[in-house]
């Protein structure tokens, strides 16, 4: 009976000692949560720690390549209703609607059938919206109404890049474009010091008058060919910087509220399609380079490509015409679909696929935009009989912008390939500290040879014999391919009659290339659409006013030397005093620190520098005195 006891005694111990830890454990957990819940009580601002960031902080700004503003942190309003205090709901809801852009039966009906006595008429007015209805509250016209003072984010140049640059929404957090991409540096913070720091800037490779000019030249695109969107990029090959990346139609971020989820894609990465024509460039280059066929390698178009496979499967792909006996420089030339077939079947499945891949198709290009696609590129397991000669001329395969003047840098530097991007640094917000934003190292990729070649093909194209002469520019050589490519009907799974992408690649000067152009039109509907003849003449256009603009030499635009730098006097901002001071001939960029003051009133419309200001210069300034700025 005593070993009984004893045993049964031993094994009630761990039974106790587990008791035991649970009742430590859980006294524990309870005053973890009471002392927490005693923080949170007597100390508030441990509740509001983001708050406190995102209220006292500033997000930071987005510029271009010369440090043009694109997006800088403001104060912007809540509008909201305390209903118990309104009088009269059907007086208030007719003085706001004018003001706040809302039908007065919207308003009245928003307050009437709200859930409770608090809400939000609109968040995120700007401060005329503000001015106006703190008139009418201080008149006495209308009561309950509040505005709540919150940060918010204003795109001085609007539709400009917007795209690119994206979006915050109401909580002043990025969620499209750059904004989203890079919102951990761009957003306030607290440092492990506890101290609170504001939002780095993000320095793009964009220049704003190259993205004006391309934007320019793509909504005139868009009208004319009655097109749903276009494309037109400019880039320098030697650095990868993407110079100007428009998208149209594209949206307005000071007012997110008015667009659609078609006007904020940024279509040059995101947007995956088949190249057409275009795309022989790099499938000729790929032959070329792996010794599969030679210069002088000729082939038979009688108008169309046809095999027979083992199977007994007839494969035929058409082409424009018949164009006789080419050569690769010809297949480029005319853009012969089957002799860019027949040039294919020299080369085996694995290595061509392999040579595209190096190209960059199939893959992201890593250029700093987010939600880019990688496009589509199969693995040759699950190529059939016609794949390869079909996407040597440019189907059976989906490719990006971005990812098509990656793979032009490879032909316009001697055959080394240079990753695009889109942002050039991050620089912290007392500008101490930089980080340089990296894609990827070069990487050859063909040989230099190669690439030479190629572009003497592409020179050829803007003679009188080529399909993109229309590209042609007095007094500047350059390296032309123009595409055309039928869309899938979605319905169908076929290739559509009616709906097709024109294209058209520039390299220039062909001799050694320091821009290179893209312009892609998606779904033209005018008289024709044929890449050489709709989407040449827009390249030839950029190509004119960049070739200025960015100072590339050519027949009649000599190079003259100069140190770089130049003295220029500085003007500082006049005092506002008693008096409206004179603002004529300050610029756009001087006078964005006037648009962040809370005690002037500042309305600019234009871009450049003042040329008209109301009121005159020693108006006397009240405090409800609206300068309006008049810029050219």
């Amino acid at each position: 009976m005593i070993d009984s006891e004893s045993g049964s005694y031993r094994k009630s111990l761990p039974n106790r000692r587990r008791f035991l830890v649970f009742i430590v454990l859980f006294t524990v957990a309870a005053l973890t949560v009471l002392v927490r819940y005693g923080m949170l009580m007597f100390n508030p601002s441990v509740i509001n720690v983001s708050e406190t960031v995102r209220t006292l902080a500033e997000r930071g700004s987005i510029l271009d390549r010369n440090g043009r503003i694109l997006a800088l942190q403001t104060r912007l309003g809540n509008v909201s209703v305390w209903r118990p205090e309104i009088t009269d709901i059907e007086e208030t809801s007719r003085a706001l609607a004018p003001i706040l852009g809302i039908p007065a039966g919207e308003i009245r009906d928003r307050i009437t059938s709200s859930a409770g006595d608090f809400l939000y008429l609109r968040k995120q007015v700007d401060q005329s919206t503000i001015r106006e209805i703190e008139k009418l509250r201080a008149g006495g016209s209308i009561r309950g109404i509040g505005i709540e003072s919150v940060p918010g984010r204003i795109y001085p140049e609007k539709q400009l890049a917007s795209q690119i640059i994206g979006f915050v929404g109401d909580e002043n957090t990025g969620l499209g474009g750059i904004e989203y991409a890079f919102n951990r540096d761009l957003a306030p913070a607290i440092t492990e010091q506890g101290e609170i720091r504001n939002g780095s800037q993000v320095i793009l490779t964009i220049d704003a008058n190259v993205q004006f000019i391309l934007e320019d030249i793509a909504s005139r695109t868009l009208t004319e060919n009655r097109a749903e969107g276009v494309m037109l990029l400019a880039m320098d090959p030697r650095t990868g910087d993407i110079l100007g990346s428009a998208s149209i139609p594209n949206f307005d971020p000071n007012n997110i509220r008015t667009s659609d989820a078609e006007s904020r894609m940024d279509r040059p990465a995101m947007m995956a399609y088949e190249p057409g024509s275009v795309f022989k460039v790099f499938s000729i280059a790929a032959l070329l380079d792996s010794g599969a066929i030679q210069e002088n390698s000729v082939f038979v178009c009688d108008g169309h490509y046809e095999r027979i496979t083992g199977r007994g499967e007839r494969i035929t792909i058409n082409c424009l015409s018949a164009h006789g006996r080419v050569t690769a420089r010809e297949i480029i030339i005319y853009s012969c679909n089957a002799g860019a077939a027949y040039a294919s079947d020299r080369l085996g499945p694995d290595a061509f696929s392999s040579f595209l891949r190096e190209f960059g198709f199939g893959a992201r290009t890593g250029m700093g935009s987010p939600g880019e696609t990688t496009g589509f590129l199969r693995s040759v397991e699950r190529w059939s009989e016609r794949s390869k000669p079909t996407i040597a001329m440019g189907q059976e395969i989906a490719v990006s912008a971005m990812q098509m003047i990656q793979a032009a840098t490879a032909i316009a530097n001697d055959g080394v390939l240079v990753p695009p991007r889109i942002v050039s640094r991050i620089v912290s917000a007392d500008g101490r500290t930089t980080r340089d934003y990296n894609p990827g190292p070069p990487r050859r990729i063909i040989k230099g040879e190669t690439a030479r070649t190629l572009r003497s093909y592409m020179v050829d194209v803007t003679s009188g014999i080529g399909t993109g002469w229309r590209a042609n520019v007095e007094d500047l050589s350059l390296a032309v391919k123009t595409g055309t490519a039928q869309i899938i009907n979605s319905q169908t799974g076929a290739y559509s009659d009616t709906d097709f992408i024109a294209s058209c690649i520039a390299l220039l000067p062909a001799e050694s290339p320091s821009l290179v152009l893209y312009l892609v039109i998606s779904k033209p509907q005018g008289s024709s659409y044929l890449g050489g003849r709709i989407a040449a003449p827009p390249v030839r256009e950029a190509a004119e006013a960049l070739v200025d603009y960015l100072g590339i030499p050519r027949g009649r635009n000599p190079q003259v030397g100069h140190s770089g730098s130049i003295s220029l006097p500085t003007r500082n901002l006049p005092n506002f005093d008693k008096q409206v001071p004179n603002l004529l001939g300050f610029s756009k960029r001087q006078l964005i620190p006037l648009l962040l003051r809370d005690d002037l009133h500042i309305e600019i419309n234009g871009d450049g520098w003042v040329r008209r200001q109301s009121p005159e210069p020693g108006t006397a300034l009240e405090g409800d005195t609206v300068i309006r700025l008049e810029l050219e």
